[in-house]
């Protein structure tokens, strides 16, 4: 389209690529085959865009006034919603109030309504009626006492038939009904928002009973009806204030264990009424325990004793002693802080305060370690021992790997100091542990695998040993003086660290088939990290040798049938000629390696100009055979000797079985003297080389290397003509 060209003006233009039978390709073509230039060509396209840019406009134009007018119509809507949920709750808290009138006071209470018609101009909101009207409408009833404190009265039915009224509207709650001496205190609406970020969650209902607090959200669909959503007791439950920041106003905090929720009211008078509400009862439920303790502790007075007829005649020797009887210790449970206790126990889990929790409950056992248990005392005790069971579960919880691992092992120093405090040894040991090893395995999942193995293997060394050595030490400063079986666990628990280590170390080492040389040196600096171990007394050397033993071997095994392969190709095209390696330099250079591989004496090899007196098959397999014996010393342990040794018989012998086999077929007497003369080198020179490296990387001398010199000396003296001309297997 935008090679386009139109004879006509712009609005004609606009009906061609409007219409529906447009076919681009095809108006392009016509338009090109009319064109008389390149001139023309650029006209038309300049129309093309000054049209595009018309239509963008328009478009941006029609969404804009479409927007606004989506807006103000979703503002009208949520205005309408509002006033027709405000009319709903009215008046259902209006069937509520006729509700829980007794059907005996109906006459009452119509003769005050209208007593209080005729009067309401003059009252207005103020006088004695303000705050009872206001409780009324938001479902404010008052607390046990005055003229409905009897329970057999009318009021007391009232409370019951009230509260069934307004928890039949809320959905999964009817199991509340259930509980006898349960009853309504204060309701209304709130506003739920996000702790973190204060975004606006839900709208919610709260039914403040006289032992808990239910939360009920709304349910859009029915109106008037809620959805049971959490009920917290009140003697677990924290009221914080939150101080206004608008837009964030008439706020008020609820901290309970293991959450904190935000919920704001509708205006500052209505979150006045919830806070001294909640206060007013949790006092009145706290003074009501504390005289039932007080109650259940009082000594009781002697029983009283039947005086029976004294007997004259009776004998005083005959008279039983009086046993006299023992009373009940009583313990002082009426201070502040022990009345408090639970209620503290709970602002501390709620604000994160372990520390002062742990000191709560050890202060209280201490006062309670000499002393008897009446039920008072064990009352007090099963109340305490749930915050601890919730202490311990918000510890758990912080330790759990599921929480940031960020912080290193000190990061989680505070809760296990804490669980060791409670007496919870072996939990806290088994958590830390679970939270280390899954702080080990994401550093080694988040290394990046990129540039050389040997790069990638040094940095994995480091994060995961001083990983292992960071958390041994914090471990052994949380667990000095408990019981020895943590330090059990602390090993086993090293042990499937270091499995985890090996197999993303095998992943990049072994598995993507890297060269000897490469392994050994990966291997060399794994050696080396681990026994940086042993400055803690921690020694996990001989875990990761068996570990990676059957790693070690496959790729020992698999670079000896490579050395043996490439012998055996080497022999196949072997033509028993002297080296000649052209110039001074790379004569030069084959010495220095020669040198490096331990044969001292190859300057007695070498002829004059560039000329080297063995076959380039010998040299080549002595500098493959000694670079091999090299990178396998540095892989060597104990369980990998025999394995070593097997394979540097097997492929000693590729190289004399061709030596030997060459000498029996081979009938040019010159090209014999030849044959002999690397043979010698082979037998004299390089087998004690190998023998002798080999003693010193390992310390002790080989058998099997000394038994195979041996025997290849006996054959070389005998003079035997050959029998048979087929090759060695």
């Amino acid at each position: 389209i935008a090679m386009a060209m139109s004879d006509s003006g712009a609005s004609r233009l606009r009906r061609q690529l409007e219409s529906g039978g447009f076919e681009a390709q095809l108006y392009v073509k016509q338009l090109s085959q009319q064109s008389d230039g390149d001139r023309d060509l650029q006209e038309h396209r300049q129309r093309i865009q000054a049209l595009a840019e018309e239509t963008a406009q328009n478009l941006k134009r029609n969404v804009y006034q479409n927007y606004r007018q989506f807006i103000e119509t979703a503002r009208e809507i949520s205005y309408l919603e509002s006033e027709m949920y405000q009319l709903s709750h009215l008046l259902t808290e209006q069937k509520s109030s006729l509700e829980s009138i007794p059907l005996t006071l109906l006459p009452a209470a119509a003769a005050a309504a209208g007593a209080a018609a005729a009067s309401g101009g003059e009252e207005g909101g103020g006088g004695p009626g303000g705050r009872d009207h206001l409780r009324g409408q938001v479902g404010f009833f008052p607390t046990p006492g005055g003229a409905s404190r009897d329970s057999s009265g009318p009021g007391e039915e009232g409370k019951y038939r009230t509260l069934t009224t307004l928890l039949e509207k809320v959905e999964g709650c009817r199991h509340l009904l259930e509980t006898p001496g349960k009853y309504l205190v204060y309701n209304g609406d709130l506003v739920e928002y996000e702790a973190d970020h204060m975004a606006q969650l839900q709208r919610v209902h709260g039914f403040l009973m006289n032992d808990s607090l239910l939360v009920a959200t709304w349910l859009p669909q029915r109106r008037g009806m809620y959805r049971y959503d959490a009920l917290y007791p009140l003697d677990r439950l924290a009221v914080i204030n939150v101080k206004d920041n608008p837009p964030m106003k008439d706020m008020f905090k609820l901290l309970m264990f293991p959450e904190s929720r935000i919920f704001q009211a509708e205006n500052a008078k209505i979150k006045r009424e919830w806070l001294e509400v909640l206060e007013e009862t949790k006092r009145a439920l706290s003074e009501k325990r504390r005289r039932d303790q007080e109650e259940a502790a009082a000594p009781r007075g002697p029983p009283q004793v039947t005086s029976k007829p004294s007997n004259p005649f009776e004998d005083e020797e005959e008279k039983e002693p009086a046993v006299p009887e023992v009373e009940e210790e009583t313990v002082d449970l009426s201070m502040e802080w022990i009345q408090e206790l639970p209620e503290d126990l709970d602002v501390c889990i709620a604000q994160r305060d372990f520390e002062g929790a742990v000191d709560l409950l050890d202060k209280l056992n201490i006062y309670l370690e000499d002393k008897p248990s009446p039920p008072p005392v064990k009352e007090l005790r099963a109340k305490v021992d749930e915050r601890v069971r919730q202490l311990t579960e918000v510890l758990m919880f912080e330790l759990s790997p599921g929480r940031s691992l960020r912080g290193g092992p000190k990061a989680t120093r505070r809760a296990v100091s804490q669980l060791i405090r409670l007496g919870q040894c072996t939990k806290a040991c088994e958590l830390f542990l679970r939270n280390r090893a899954a702080a080990v395995h994401t550093a080694i999942r988040q290394l990046r695998i990129e540039g050389a193995t040997l790069l990638y293997i040094h940095k994995l060394c480091h994060v995961f040993f001083t990983s292992l050595l960071e958390t041994a030490r914090e471990f052994e400063i949380d667990f000095a003086g408990t019981d020895s079986g943590c330090y059990s666990a602390f090993v086993v628990w090293a042990r499937s660290a270091m499995a985890m280590f090996v197999d993303a170390f095998s992943k990049q080492v072994f598995d993507s088939k890297e060269s000897l040389s490469t392994a050994a040196e990966c291997v060399k600096v794994a050696k080396e990290h681990c026994q940086q171990l042993g400055d803690i007394g921690l020694d996990l050397t001989f875990i990761i040798h068996a570990l990676l033993v059957k790693d070690i071997q496959g790729a020992l095994h698999s670079y000896k049938e490579i050395i043996i392969e490439a012998t055996k190709h080497r022999n196949s095209e072997e033509m028993w000629r002297r080296m000649n390696l052209m110039t001074p330099e790379a004569l030069g250079k084959l010495k220095e390696e020669m040198k490096s591989c331990g044969v001292s004496t190859f300057e007695q090899y070498t002829g004059d100009d560039c000329w080297v007196n063995l076959s380039y098959t010998v040299v080549a397999f002595t500098k493959q055979t000694m670079g091999f014996l090299e990178e396998a010393l540095k892989l060597y342990f104990p369980e990998l000797h025999m394995v070593l040794l097997e394979s540097l018989v097997e492929i000693i012998l590729v190289a004399v079985q061709h030596v030997d086999y060459s000498l029996r077929c081979e009938q040019d007497p010159e090209k014999k003297s030849f044959i002999r003369q690397n043979a010698s080198f082979l037998y004299e020179t390089v087998l004690p080389v190998v023998e002798k490296r080999f003693e010193e990387g390992v310390g002790k001398p080989a058998k099997q290397l000394q038994d195979l010199r041996n025997a290849v000396r006996m054959i070389e003296r005998k003079k035997v003509n050959p029998t048979s001309t087929s090759p060695p297997i």
